[in-house]
């Protein structure tokens, strides 16, 4: 009997032992995914405006209801009306792409250009889960060089991006004629290379 308490004892050890190994593998691996983890929809004063603005990857929802960009995105985007014209061919040159807007929620341009935009994407029914947002601060930067290799200049910047992620297209700022007919020039031109 004393035999069999002691290969049970041994037993308990070991596996204890094992348990322990992985415990501790599972902890340095969530560490390290953490360590370059941004926080969603974060908020920071910005130094250059001198007021709160939102940074790095954000939700939709948390853009328009922040309180300075929803000012300007409630009305802009219920008064925008789409060009029904374009959203067929609109609809064709977006299969299997991806769209990353990179704006500022104290930028005059992105409070006008983003309500539009998601308006126009909406009326596409356009799969919300291939837009991803990215707040800049006042100086056109995020933490953790997140657009670092984005080649940002001005906001909002809209990226498209094919299923490989390499990009595309892209529109800086405000369009050429209306955010519709340079969706379809700039996809059109993409589509040929």
């Amino acid at each position: 009997m004393f035999k069999y308490q002691k290969l049970d004892l041994k037993f308990i050890i070991s596996t204890k032992k094992y348990n322990m190994k992985n415990i501790l593998t599972g902890l340095i691996v969530l560490f390290a995914m953490n360590v370059g983890a941004q926080e969603l929809n974060k908020k920071i004063e910005d130094p250059s405006r001198h007021k709160q603005v939102m940074l790095n990857q954000c939700t939709r929802e948390a853009i328009t209801s922040f309180a300075e960009f929803k000012e300007s995105y409630d009305p802009n985007y219920a008064s925008y009306k789409p060009d029904s014209t374009s959203l067929d061919g609109l609809a064709k040159l977006l299969k299997g792409k991806k769209v990353t807007i990179v704006l500022g929620t104290w930028c005059g341009d992105s409070k006008f250009q983003v309500p539009h935009f998601l308006k126009i994407m909406d009326a596409l029914k356009f799969d919300a889960d291939k837009i991803e947002f990215i707040a800049v601060d006042g100086t056109k930067h995020c933490e953790n060089g997140l657009i670092d290799n984005l080649k940002i200049t001005n906001v909002p910047t809209f990226i498209f991006t094919d299923k490989k992620g390499t990009e595309v297209a892209r529109i800086t700022e405000r369009p050429q004629e209306t955010l519709e007919k340079d969706m379809l020039k700039v996809l059109a031109v993409a589509k040929t290379k």
